[in-house]
């Protein structure tokens, strides 16, 4: 009897401890749970946007935007100021647009085209706007011209038979447009190598030698007397690229027979913004991989790859290396055509950031963002009419215009649909 006590004894204690134990492990997975829960639902404050998941895009949550304003002053953003508020905005579960005011957008005459991926460049009171997808079947080949004096679209004409239809790099000195590269033909089909310019005074296209290497998308700007081209995706269409060549040019022509090679990008990638002020030369944005052709396609049927967009900003000095400076207030591309400099600052409309966790798709931006030059910040500094993504943006006469691109599904959907003609302007000043 007492050998069955003390078994028993031993028995409960045992038990005792294994009922310890377990409770212990149930209680510290809670707590496992729950932080990890809040965690979830936190900011992603490092790239200012929310994620919300969910199994369906469709049957998430909503999410309530706060409202925001901006003082004109130190363009810095001001939340919950009563008497100046945005309305709010409610959003899918996704990537939340960042609180920005409601500019007063002006709807102006719309392109004589809706067009994707295409480019531009103002020149004084012109804005020429060059090819881009009509479709995802279908690449324009001409240049329409909007007159910023009379708001009015009026000449046409048609760009060689041999250049690039999308996704082109472009610069200009101000009479002379350079267009390097770019996609040939609708759908997914590879880049070219050739490169054209344009004389805007006698409308005549001539050549000049062609890149190294096709490039799709590539940064590009004229910088010290010299055509940069960096950066873009390789043959095809995915793969990021990090090579930059640049080629002395002066009044529409080459001074040299090969490009010369300079210092790689530190990352690469297409759908970047290229912008030379205060004799620096900024790369913004872009991402790495892109849509890739269907292996076998008759068509080169787009087929959707991974990619990586990020919000990296680099420059070039003296120096002539590279440096890292603040990042975009959240992952943005399809932005090669979307800036304007204005008032010692960058000013850039729209784009894309990272698609959905959940259900994969490209989510489109909406903001405008500006970079100071002075201090080396960013701010958002107001809202497009709609998220829309490679849009052409100008500047003329206090207004800032932006056309073309594909806009989102509506207010509260992100997603790219519609490829659009619109043309918009607001008054803007710092």
């Amino acid at each position: 009897m007492a050998k069955f006590t003390q078994n028993h004894t031993t028995y409960s204690s045992s038990s005792t401890l294994k009922w310890v134990f377990l409770t212990c492990c149930v209680v510290l997975l809670g707590a496992a749970l729950i932080a990890d829960f809040f965690w979830a639902s936190s900011s992603y404050s490092s790239s200012a946007y929310s994620i919300i998941t969910s199994s369906h895009f469709e049957k998430t949550a909503t999410l309530v935007v706060r409202n925001a304003r901006v003082n004109n002053a130190s363009q810095k953003e001001v939340v919950g100021d009563k008497n100046e508020r945005a309305p709010e905005r409610l959003l899918s579960g996704t990537f939340a647009d960042i609180p920005a005011p409601d500019l007063p957008w002006e709807e102006m005459p719309p392109a004589p085209v809706p067009r994707l991926d295409g480019a531009a460049i103002q020149i004084k009171n012109l804005f020429y706007v060059f090819a881009g997808y009509g479709t995802l079947d279908y690449v324009h080949s001409h240049v329409d011209i909007f007159n910023f004096s009379d708001n009015t679209w009026g000449e046409r004409f048609d760009m060689p038979k041999e250049m690039g239809h999308s996704h082109l790099g472009v610069a200009s000195d101000g009479r002379y447009i350079y267009v390097i590269s770019g996609q040939y033909g609708p759908q997914c089909r590879g880049p070219t190598a050739r490169s054209f310019v344009l004389d805007t005074e006698t409308k005549r296209w001539s050549s000049i030698p062609p890149l190294p290497s096709p490039r799709y998308a590539p940064a590009t700007q004229l910088w010290r007397g010299r055509l940069h081209v960096m950066g873009g995706s390789k043959e095809n269409r995915h793969t990021p690229g990090v090579d930059h060549w640049s080629i002395a040019v002066k009044d529409g022509k080459a001074l040299e027979k090969k490009w010369r090679k300079e210092v790689p990008i530190p990352r690469g990638g297409p759908h970047r913004a290229c912008v030379v002020i205060n004799d620096r030369l900024f790369v913004i944005g872009g991402q790495e991989g892109d849509f890739m052709a269907k292996p076998g396609s008759p068509i080169f049927k787009c087929s959707r790859r991974h990619e990586v967009v990020y919000a990296d900003v680099y420059m070039l000095d003296d120096e002539m290396k590279w440096k890292v400076l603040p990042p975009m207030p959240k992952p943005n591309s399809h932005v090669e055509c979307a800036w304007v400099i204005l008032n010692n600052s960058i000013v850039i409309t729209g784009g894309t950031t990272e698609k959905n966790p959940i259900t994969k798709r490209m989510i489109l931006v909406g903001e405008v963002f500006q970079f100071h030059l002075d201090s080396m910040t960013w701010s958002v500094i107001g809202r497009l009419p709609y998220r829309v993504k490679t849009t052409l943006t100008a500047f003329w006469d206090g207004y800032l215009y932006f056309t073309s691109g594909q806009r989102d599904r509506g207010p509260d959907n992100p997603q790219p649909r519609q490829v659009v003609k619109d043309m918009f302007r607001t008054k803007l000043s710092f």
